[in-house]
C-alpha cells in the first residue's frame, strides 16, 4: 500500500516542478506552444512571457524567474513588449543568453542572395518582401556591416553651401501656409555632380549639415538657368540658417552608386549594390530592419513595470524612415525613437548586453523611470545616439521625472549614420543619473549631454554625475557647436569630474571640451583631462556660479579658454586649473569671447604656452591682467609634464603644482574597466582613428590661423 501511494506523490512533485519552475528555456528551434524545458523550449521571449504571465497568474509559479534564451539568431516582426499586466514585478525576471555567444534579436527579414550584374554590382528583386520592398527600404546591412546609400561626395565627404535664397509662401493658403521654398544656389563642380540624376528627381535627396542641426529634404525642383535646387521645408530660424556655414550632400539615385558598401533601391524594387572588397555574390548575408523598436517596457504612472534584468543578448537591426515631407532640424535627434524604450519603468538593468546596426537610439529611459541600469553593454553603429535618459517634455508631476539611472562602464561608439546629431548619452528632465567609466566615441555631435532648459527658466536636471568617462573623436568636422561634455540650464548639484575628453573637431565653430551653455547653473566641473579640441578645452555661453577647478587644458587648437556672454552675476569661478599650449591663443577668437570681460574669479592657474612666456590676456600681458583683480596667485611657469607630447600629462616635477594647489588626479581611471579584452574592446580601430586624424587635418590647413 505505501508503495502505491508514494509513487503518485512523487510523480506529483516532480511533475510540478518540471513544468512550472525556473529555468525557463527560448530556442530557434522552440515552440511557443512548448511547456518551456531544456528539451521542450519555447520559440520567442513574448511567447515565454505569456506563459510566465499566466503561470503567476495562477499562482502555480512563485519567486524570481530565469529565462535562458539560448544561442543563434530570433527575428521579430512586432516589438517585444513588457507591460505592468504581464510581468507584475513582484520578483525578479532574469532574461539570459546562453554561453559565450550572445543570442540575437533582430527586426529585420534577409532579402535573400544577390545576382551579378557586373563584376562590381549586384541586384536583388525586393518586390516579393512588399510592403518593405522599394522605397520602404532606407537602410541595409550587409555581412553585419551597414551599408550607405548611394550618394555624392562619398561617405566622409560634403560640398560646401552657397547662397541659399528662402521665399516664403502664402500664410492664407491651406496646404502650403507657414511653409517655405529654400532655393539653393550650385558651383559649377555641385551641379555637375547632380546633374546625371536629374531624371530620378524629386527621388533625390539633399542633406544638410547646419550648425548644430540637420535638414533632409527631397528636391523638388532644378533651375538649369542659375544652377540651383529647390527644397519645400519650414522657414529656417534666423539662428540657424541653410548658409555658407553649412555643408551638404546629395544622396538617393542610380548615378551616385560608385564606391564600395553603397546601395540604391529603385521605384520598381530592385536592390543594387556595389561589393566591399573580399565579399562573395554566393555567400553575402543581405537583410533589411522592419522594425522601429526592438523592446518596449510600457509602465503607468498607476502600475510600473518592474524588475527585470536582461543579459548577455545582442539586439540588432531597427530601420528609420524619413517620411514623404522630409526631415527639419532636430538638436540631438531628441524626438525620434530609441531600439529599446522604456515608460514608468523601475529596476530595469541592462548587463553585458550589445545593440548594434541600429538606425535610431540604442535606449531610451523615457518617462518615469528610476533606478535603471545599463553596465557593461556594446552599444554601436547607431543611427543616431546611444543613450536617452528622461523625457523631453518637462514632467507634469515629480513622478513622472525618471531619475537614478546608471549608465556605468560601457562602450557606446560610432553613431550619426541616419542623423549625425545624435549624442553619445544625453540626460533631458531627469536627475540623480550617473553617466560613469564610458568609452563614447565617433559621434558626428556631442558626447555627453546633459539638461533640457535654455536659460533660467526651472529644470528638474540637478545633481546628475558626469564622471570617469573617456570621450574622444567627435565632429569629425561636420557640425558646429557642440562639446565632449555639453549642459543646459540651472542644474545645481550636476558633477562634471574625472573625465578625459580629446580630439573634439567641429565643421565651424564650437568644437569644445567642457561647454556650459544657455544658462547653465551650478555645476561643478574637475579633475578633467581636456586636449586637442578646435576651438577651446573650455567655453561658457553664459549661465551663473559654475566651478572650473583643478582640470588640464592642453594643445587645444585656435584657443583654450573662451567665454562669450556678459552678465551682472558670477558667471563661474575658475580656479587651480593648468593651461598649456603650443599653437593658437590662450582666450578664444573663434565666435568670439569676452573672457576678458566677464565677471567671474579667476586665481592660482598655470598657464604655459611653449613658444613664449608673453602670454596675452586679449589685448593685456600677465601684469596688466593682474592688475585687474585677476589671476592674482596665477603663474606663468612650465608645469613640468613628463612626456605631453605623447599625451602623458603625470608631472615631472610637482613644484609648480603645488604653487597653485593643483592636486594631481588619475586620469588613467577614466573609461571602462574589468577584463584585458573588454578594455581593448574600448580602443578605437586604427581605421577609424587613421580617417578621423585625415578629415581633420583637410580642415585644419583651410583654417587662418
Amino acid at each position: 500500500m505505501k508503495k502505491h501511494l508514494l509513487i503518485p506523490v512523487f510523480w506529483l512533485v516532480f511533475y510540478s516542478a518540471y513544468l512550472y519552475s525556473s529555468p525557463f528555456y527560448v530556442s530557434p528551434t522552440g515552440n511557443d506552444n512548448n511547456v518551456g524545458t531544456r528539451e521542450n523550449p519555447f520559440a520567442s521571449i513574448q511567447g515565454a512571457l505569456s506563459k510566465i504571465s499566466e503561470l503567476r497568474g495562477s499562482k502555480e509559479l512563485k519567486g524570481n524567474v530565469e529565462l535562458i534564451i539560448q544561442k543563434g539568431e530570433y527575428r521579430i516582426i512586432k516589438p517585444i513588449t513588457f507591460s505592468s499586466d504581464l510581468w507584475d514585478g513582484e520578483d525578479t525576471l532574469f532574461i539570459r543568453g546562453e554561453g559565450d555567444d550572445k543570442p540575437v534579436i533582430k527586426g529585420s527579414v534577409n532579402i535573400g542572395k544577390f545576382r551579378e550584374v557586373s563584376g562590381n554590382l549586384w541586384k536583388i528583386d525586393l518586390a516579393e518582401l512588399s510592403p518593405f520592398g522599394g522605397q520602404d527600404v532606407q537602410q541595409l546591412f550587409v555581412n553585419g556591416k551597414r551599408a550607405v546609400r548611394a550618394r555624392t561626395p562619398n561617405f566622409g565627404n560634403m560640398f560646401k553651401t552657397g547662397k541659399v535664397h528662402e521665399i516664403k509662401l502664402d500664410s492664407n493658403n491651406s496646404v502650403t501656409g507657414g511653409m517655405a521654398l529654400q532655393k539653393m544656389f550650385l558651383t559649377e563642380n555641385q551641379f555637375n555632380a547632380l546633374k546625371p540624376a536629374f531624371s530620378e528627381i524629386p527621388q533625390v535627396i539633399v542633406s544638410i549639415h547646419h550648425a548644430w542641426d540637420r535638414t533632409r529634404e527631397f528636391i523638388q525642383n532644378v533651375s538649369v538657368k542659375d544652377s540651383s535646387v529647390f527644397i519645400f521645408n519650414h522657414p529656417m530660424p534666423p539662428w540657424n540658417k541653410l548658409d555658407n556655414s553649412s555643408q551638404f550632400y546629395f544622396e538617393n539615385s542610380s548615378y551616385f552608386l560608385d564606391s564600395p558598401g553603397e546601395w540604391f533601391s529603385d521605384t520598381d524594387g530592385t536592390l543594387f549594390y556595389v561589393p566591399r572588397p573580399g565579399e562573395s555574390v554566393q555567400s553575402a548575408v543581405a537583410e533589411i530592419p522592419i522594425l522601429d523598436k526592438l523592446i518596449i517596457f510600457e509602465g503607468n504612472e498607476n502600475k510600473k513595470v518592474k524588475n527585470v534584468v536582461l543579459e548577455n543578448i545582442s539586439f540588432q537591426h531597427t530601420r528609420h524612415l524619413m517620411p514623404a515631407q522630409g526631415e527639419g532640424p532636430n538638436q540631438a535627434a531628441a524626438s525620434y525613437p530609441a531600439s529599446i524604450e522604456l515608460t514608468y519603468a523601475d529596476h530595469i538593468v541592462f548587463d553585458r548586453c550589445e545593440i548594434a546596426n541600429v538606425s535610431n537610439y540604442g535606449i531610451w529611459y523615457k518617462e518615469g523611470c528610476s533606478f535603471g541600469e545599463i553596465k557593461q553593454s556594446h552599444i554601436h553603429d547607431l543611427g543616431m545616439g546611444g543613450v536617452k535618459i528622461g523625457s523631453t517634455r518637462r514632467p507634469a508631476t515629480e513622478q513622472a521625472v525618471t531619475n537614478h539611472i546608471v549608465v556605468n562602464n560601457n562602450i557606446i561608439q560610432s553613431g550619426g549614420f541616419e542623423i549625425p546629431t545624435g549624442v553619445g548619452v544625453i540626460i533631458f528632465h531627469a536627475s540623480d543619473n550617473i553617466i560613469s567609466h564610458n568609452d563614447i566615441a565617433d559621434f558626428r555631435y556631442t558626447g555627453v549631454s546633459v539638461g533640457w532648459v535654455w536659460g533660467y527658466t526651472p529644470s528638474v536636471a540637478k545633481r546628475n554625475k558626469i564622471i570617469f568617462n573617456r570621450i574622444h573623436h567627435l565632429g569629425w568636422g561636420e557640425l558646429s557647436d557642440m562639446g565632449g561634455v555639453y549642459t543646459l540650464g540651472l542644474s545645481e548639484g550636476t558633477v562634471v569630474s574625472n573625465n578625459v575628453i580629446h580630439d573634439i573637431y567641429s565643421y565651424g565653430y564650437g568644437g569644445w571640451g567642457l561647454y556650459t551653455d544657455e544658462g547653465s547653473t551650478g555645476i561643478v566641473m574637475e579633475n578633467n583631462l581636456v586636449y586637442n579640441c578646435k576651438s577651446s578645452g573650455f567655453h561658457q555661453h553664459y549661465g551663473e556660479d559654475n566651478i572650473i577647478r583643478n582640470n588640464i587644458f592642453a594643445f587645444n587648437l585656435i584657443s583654450q579658454l573662451q567665454a562669450t556672454r556678459i552678465e551682472p552675476h558670477n558667471s563661474f569661478t575658475f580656479t587651480n586649473n593648468i593651461i598649456y599650449f603650443d599653437n593658437g591663443t590662450l582666450l578664444g577668437k573663434d565666435h568670439g569671447s569676452n573672457w576678458h570681460k566677464i565677471n567671474f574669479i579667476t586665481d592660482n592657474n598655470c598657464y604655459w604656452d611653449t613658444r613664449t612666456t608673453d602670454i596675452r590676456f586679449e589685448n593685456m600681458n600677465f601684469k596688466e591682467w593682474q592688475a585687474q583683480g585677476k589671476d592674482i596667485h596665477s603663474v606663468i611657469a612650465n608645469p613640468d609634464f613628463i612626456n605631453p607630447k605623447e599625451y602623458d600629462f603625470n608631472f615631472r616635477n610637482k613644484t609648480t603644482a603645488n604653487k597653485i594647489g593643483f592636486k594631481p588626479f588619475d586620469y588613467s581611471k577614466a573609461g571602462v574597466y574589468g577584463e584585458k579584452s573588454w578594455v581593448e574592446k574600448a580602443k578605437l580601430s586604427s581605421e577609424i582613428i587613421n580617417a578621423y586624424n585625415e578629415s581633420v587635418r583637410e580642415k585644419i590647413n583651410e583654417l587662418e590661423l
